[in-house]
């Protein structure tokens, strides 16, 4: 195990021994034998944690508790007590203390209780960094800091500025529209229409709603209608999923793209448009023409110039950084500001492989936040299940320190073996399963 402890203890003999037991686990230890010389040395950002007394002169360990907390809230402290101090503990957990445990502790409970508290730590810096990183950014609505991604953002910007036809390519989910919105945005046609075509929800007879058609001047039961070629004309048009175009659509398309010419269903002649066309393809255009499923002429038309997407899982890198940005979304839309991220969901983010890429991420982060609101054991414990879990802790302590010897266990708790007893069945505690071999 490896982590800084800043261990607080009056006690100077109490205090070597423990020092050196933390040593031999490994762990980095700074010792102070009260509360002043702690803060004093305390750096700014401390990745550790503080372990300390509470019966200490001067400062105590709860008064100490309340100014680490002031500095830093996430910092973990870690309560040292002695057995009569019931309320006071259960009231140092309820104030933000991480844990405590009562004297005598065994050493490898301490460090134990260390270890978690570390995880906890490291987890709740490195949530810092990435939010620095995100606050440090340029709000760019790409975000990363991947090879992939910085190539991406600089494609994009200087094809907005060029004014061409693009093809977007990518998976389900990486972000094709996003690219599409900002090839607009950031280009010179930013102030006009922004028009976009669902081209999957299009069959056959959508052809009107992209060509648009004319009035019937004979039977008058028709009025004119403007298609989406004509509605973005000056501005661009967005084709999404134009890979799920029918033949038919396919070929009109090609026309209109070639001429920059719509001419509506019944109409007499073409109209100019000018135009700016982005389509987005989830598959390989390239290999639609070669399979004979899309015309290569109007592939060739809309792929002027190409840009590939890259999958969630060729962005290791950007992984904490899009899950932290989109449970601050999900915290500020649901207004649960006090949800923490966990170590099962870090682990989770790394290791998924993420086939619906940053939209699968996206509604992960929301799902994550909704079900921390509604975890029924999210809301405080009682005082008696929190007294109930302090004397469980302690009788366990005792135990382990005495191997399990019930008379040995009853000295140190200073209480009647009848009364241990009663609270051993009480807690289904077995003091066999701390005997030494």
């Amino acid at each position: 195990m490896s982590g800084q402890v800043m261990f607080v203890e009056d006690d100077e003999a109490l205090r070597f021994a423990t020092v050196q037991a933390l040593e031999l686990a490994g762990l980095t230890v700074r010792a102070f034998a009260g509360a002043e010389a702690a803060l004093a040395a305390l750096p700014a950002d401390f990745d550790g944690v503080i372990v300390s007394d509470i019966r200490m002169p001067r400062i105590d360990g709860l008064q100490l508790l309340a100014r680490l907390r002031a500095i830093d809230a996430d910092l973990p402290v870690i309560l040292v007590t002695g057995h009569g101090d019931v309320p006071m503990a259960v009231a140092a957990l309820r104030d933000g203390a991480f844990d405590f445990l009562t004297k005598p502790f065994a050493t490898d409970h301490l460090v134990a209780t260390i270890g978690r508290a570390l995880e906890r730590r490291a987890l709740v810096i490195e949530n810092r960094r990435l939010r620095a990183a995100l606050d440090a950014g340029d709000d760019h609505p790409l975000i990363g800091d991947s090879a992939a991604i910085v190539r991406l953002r600089a494609t994009i910007a200087r094809l907005a500025a060029a004014d061409l036809d693009v093809l977007v390519e990518g998976e389900t989910g990486t972000g094709k529209e996003l690219a599409a919105v900002l090839l607009h945005r950031l280009g010179p046609r930013r102030g006009r229409p922004f028009v976009a075509v669902d081209c999957s929800a299009l069959g056959e007879e959508g052809a009107a709603d992209l060509f648009g058609h004319a009035a019937d001047s004979v039977a008058h039961t028709r009025l004119s209608r403007t298609g989406a070629i004509a509605a973005s004309s000056g501005g661009t048009l967005l084709l999404d999923a134009v890979d799920a175009l029918s033949p038919a659509i396919q070929a009109a398309l090609t026309r209109v793209i070639e001429e920059r010419e719509v001419q509506p269903i019944g109409a007499e002649r073409a109209e100019a448009v000018q135009l700016r066309v982005v389509a987005t393809s989830r598959d390989d255009l390239a290999q639609a023409v070669a399979a004979g499923q899309f015309r290569a002429d109007l592939y060739h038309r809309l792929a002027m110039t190409r840009i590939a997407l890259p999958p969630l899982r060729e962005r290791e890198h950007d992984r904490l950084l899009l899950f932290v940005a989109f449970v601050d979304q999900a915290r500020e839309a649901l207004a649960r500001p006090d949800y923490a991220i966990g170590e099962a969901e870090r682990q989770h983010v790394l290791s998924h492989g993420w086939p619906g890429n940053v939209r699968e991420l996206r509604n992960y982060a929301y799902a994550c936040v909704l079900a921390a609101e509604d975890r029924p054991d999210s809301a405080p414990q009682d005082l008696p299940s929190q007294v109930a879990e302090f004397e469980t802790r302690v009788i366990v302590d005792a135990l382990r320190a005495s191997g399990g010897n019930v008379v040995r266990a009853v000295e140190l708790l200073g209480v009647p073996r009848k009364t241990l007893y009663y609270k051993l069945a009480r807690y289904g505690i077995d003091p066999d399963a701390f005997r030494r071999a």
